[in-house]
């Protein structure tokens, strides 16, 4: 069974300047999600939000936002799960404890992917170069490191554990290729689309080949339950593709779904790879929750990062055209938290931003918003949930590193943040030092701070899957 190690009692107190981690190693036991749960005491067991359910949202009454910035003005005792993991401690670096593990990850991608037919070989080994980020399989690598800790196992890793490191970097991909066929896009990683370069037939079976070489790997892991858990992922991401097609009327609606599609496109992967690790080195579900929540909570951080950078970051940064979700037609956290300041955004929402000057127009509003603040803010929640939860494992080099790694993903890219790159008067990046688009007057005059408003699925009694 997972207990929480070395209950401490430290004192919260000051201003909403806290240390991100200091902030969200210490929950408050009434709360312990401090996002989406309102009800529930503390009782010390730390099992808190281990199992998957709905709650209530009408508990949360006052603004959960509002909420959020009172629990740091007053001294409330708040027990820390954790070894010594405070604003002064020093966290090991994921990426070199990680390093060890993924020296010949593309390597292995490349010899299941190998096939004699030599433009097959290429389109296939186009992303594989290296130069991918291969976040993925870091967490997997730390995970499955941090549960064979926790179990009382030293030395390598298994080699299933290893395998699902490259299966989840190999199903990634494949959902690369495959988007940007559905989306159009001409740039991926800061080069060309396998779809532009090779076209879209092409592209579409190489992803499809992609990911038969990943489930002849999952296949060759031996481990029934494994296979189920990574075969869920892939279901996942077609239901979210579809997801992403529709939209909601309903605002509150709206915004459940955005989060589901969120959680089926992106945390997935990540949630059930790290679940399948814990899953070959120890047989308590408990820790198996664990990990799943780890992963999922990380994941649509992630995501919702992501779409911050959407609005906040130039293409050179990115390694792809800023804007790109709006010229698509999504509507993304950003957007849909503007929305409640700027209601225009709601026909522009339905008609998926289709109209001539619907897209600078939305960019604007965003940029006048508290959209962009308000989404890092829901991102900074997901983590504080994620950091609980692997502090549920034993202390180890790696679970710190999966703790270092959450802070990373709030503060990747910050050079790049809406105050520091984006002129508000328009949409264009300062970094990129062409000319800002002036707002309109009527923009300048609804211009409010909605800081203190809960996201629009938190305001009534929505049921909402934790």
């Amino acid at each position: 069974m997972a207990l929480p190690w070395r209950h401490c009692w430290r004192w919260a107190s000051g201003s909403t300047r806290t240390s991100l981690l200091e902030t969200i190693c210490c929950f408050n036991g009434g709360s312990a999600t401090s996002l989406l749960r309102g009800t529930g005491t503390a009782t010390g067991s730390g099992n808190e939000g281990l199992s998957s359910r709905t709650v209530h949202t009408t508990s949360l009454g006052n603004s959960i936002l509002t909420r959020h910035k009172s629990r740091f003005l007053y001294p409330t005792p708040k027990p820390c799960y954790c070894k010594k993991i405070h604003s002064d401690a020093k966290l090991e670096d994921p990426f070199t404890l990680a390093q060890k593990d993924l020296n010949h990850l593309y390597d292995d991608i490349k010899k299941e992917l190998f096939v004699s037919k030599s433009e097959l070989k290429s389109i296939c080994d186009y992303y594989f170069d290296g130069k991918g980020k291969a976040f993925r399989p870091m967490i997997v690598v730390l995970m499955a490191r941090a549960c064979n800790s926790h179990s009382s196992r030293d030395g390598d890793l298994l080699p299933g554990q290893r395998s699902i490191a490259m299966i989840s970097e190999m199903i990634h991909t494949a959902s690369l290729v495959h988007d940007d066929v559905i989306d159009g896009s001409d740039k991926r990683r800061g080069k060309t689309t396998i779809n532009e370069v090779w076209g879209e037939r092409k592209a579409i079976l190489a992803g499809d080949f992609i990911l038969s070489a990943a489930s002849v790997a999952l296949a060759r892991i031996g481990n029934n339950t494994v296979v189920s858990v990574l075969s869920q992922v892939t279901e996942d991401l077609v239901r979210g593709e579809f997801m992403q097609l529709g939209s909601k009327e309903n605002e509150k609606e709206r915004f459940k779904h955005y989060l589901d599609k969120t959680f089926k496109k992106t945390a997935s992967l990540i949630a059930n790879s790290c679940k399948a690790v814990s899953i070959l080195v120890n047989s308590d579900p408990e820790v198996h929750e664990i990990a799943f929540q780890y992963g999922r909570n990380v994941g649509i951080a992630f995501q919702l990062v992501d779409d911050v950078l959407d609005f906040t970051a130039c293409a050179s940064q990115l390694g792809k055209p800023s804007a790109t979700d709006l010229k698509l037609g999504l509507a993304t956290g950003p957007v849909l938290f503007a929305c409640q300041q700027f209601p225009e955004l709601q026909g522009m929402i339905m008609r998926r931003f289709s109209s001539s000057g619907d897209v600078a127009r939305a960019w604007q509003y965003v940029q006048e918003s508290e959209g962009v603040d308000q989404t890092n803010y829901l991102a900074q929640h997901y983590c504080q949930e994620a950091i609980r939860q692997i502090s549920l494992l034993r202390p180890s080099l790696e679970r710190d590193a999966l703790i270092r790694l959450t802070q990373m993903v709030l503060t990747r890219d910050k050079g790049h943040r809406t105050k520091n790159v984006i002129d508000v008067r328009g949409f264009q990046c300062r970094s990129c030092r062409n000319p800002p688009s002036p707002l309109p007057p009527r923009l300048k005059k609804k211009k409010k701070r909605f800081l203190n408003q809960p996201p629009p699925f938190l305001q009534s009694g929505m049921s909402v899957r934790i």
